[in-house]
């Protein structure tokens, strides 16, 4: 891979957002979640959804993760969701907007486990059909890598992990600090489960102390 190349693939997962609080030496990367609250916002009658980002609520209030964290990495603290969406014509914009907000809040916290605090929405157009449904083509980017070590097969073999991922550069990265994973969940799983199936595994895989920090690039379901 060029330089250019994996430039493009980092850029394309967004922000890492943390995942749980900050002993859970977890992320989620933005395109992940994009994927999952864009078609749970497209199941909401009447919406077709549109831009859609993650930030930190507080960033002040954010607390210093217990791992070292992947590069750029936002460090943990509750998040604030920003949609902008279109909406038919024919129901109250309020009742939309107020059935989306729920659904994003929802989807963020029982199949992401990300900590939502705000849920900020703009109407960009009205619609005069009903919105086209979503396809459903993976996450441009994501690429499934095989294990090269003892801690990648024990990650890969870890409860709800579908397959490694390498984006960020190898999909284990072994530093004299800490190690740090990359994965993708299994429909059914929730992504702080998997990560604290990962960790324990490349834990007692590799038995050397060293801490472990997961970062989910795709997310099943």
């Amino acid at each position: 891979m060029t330089t250019a190349d994996a430039v493009r693939r980092r850029l394309g997962l967004g922000r890492l957002l943390p995942l749980g609080g900050a002993a859970d030496g977890a992320w989620l990367a933005e395109q992940a979640a994009d994927v999952v609250l864009r078609r749970v916002a497209a199941e909401v009658p009447g919406v077709a959804p549109g831009r859609l980002r993650l930030a930190l609520a507080d960033p002040e209030a954010a607390a210093r993760p217990a791992v070292p964290p992947p590069p750029s990495a936002l460090p943990p603290g509750p998040l604030r969701i920003e949609a902008d969406f279109a909406a038919v014509a024919w129901e109250p914009l309020p009742a939309t907007a107020s059935e989306l907000r729920a659904a994003l809040f929802t989807a963020a916290a029982q199949l992401l486990d990300l900590r939502v605090a705000e849920v900020d929405l703009r109407v960009t157009d009205v619609l005069d059909a009903a919105p086209e449904t979503l396809d459903d083509a993976p996450p441009p980017g994501v690429r499934a890598a095989d294990p090269k070590d003892p801690a990648g097969t024990a990650a890969s073999g870890a409860a709800g992990v579908a397959h490694l991922t390498a984006t960020l550069g190898a999909a284990v990265h072994l530093a004299p600090d800490h190690v740090r994973v990359e994965v993708a969940t299994a429909s059914g799983h929730h992504p702080l489960e998997v990560v604290r199936a990962v960790r324990e595994a490349v834990t007692a895989a590799l038995a050397d102390g060293r801490p472990v920090s997961v970062l989910v690039t795709a997310v099943g379901m």
